[in-house]
Order: C-alpha cells, then sequence, then structure tokens
C-alpha cells in the first residue's frame, strides 16, 4: 500500500472515530490536536486502525509513535 493510500484509509478511520468530517490529515497531527481523543477513543482509534489495515501493531509499536505521521510510516512499511 502507498504512503497516498495509508493516509487516505487512515483519514477515514479518524473521521470516523473522533466522528469529526473536517478532521484532516497531517504528518504532525497528536491526539491534542483533535478534540475528543482520550483514552477511550484512543484504544477506539487503535482497534479502528488495526481493522481497517488487516494488522496487529504490538504495544511497544503504539508506544513509540508521537504523532499520527509515525503511523502512517508505520503501516507503509508493513
Amino acid at each position: 500500500m502507498t504512503r497516498d493510500q495509508v493516509i487516505e484509509r487512515l483519514t477515514d478511520v479518524l473521521i470516523d472515530t473522533f466522528d469529526d468530517d473536517d478532521l484532516v490529515y497531517r504528518d504532525d497531527l497528536t491526539a491534542r490536536d483533535v478534540a475528543g481523543w482520550d483514552s477511550l477513543s484512543n484504544i477506539r482509534f487503535m482497534v479502528a486502525v488495526e481493522q481497517a489495515f488487516g494488522t496487529r501493531l504490538t504495544i511497544a509499536q503504539w508506544q513509540s509513535m508521537a504523532r499520527v505521521g509515525d503511523l502512517v510510516d508505520l503501516l507503509t512499511t508493513a
């Protein structure tokens, strides 16, 4: 999957998870930038990402990411 394809699919996951049609992907996007991104929605986001991409990420992989762009990089190389 190309980086652009990952970004497109991940943007859909973000919009669905956080119920925000105006949410725009940025490489430097973090939880602080998204209204309602709390610990519970973070778990929903993690599950949604794994389902959308048909993959399982380890806790260490999740913890290594500081921004959404890091997730895109990981999913692009997976």
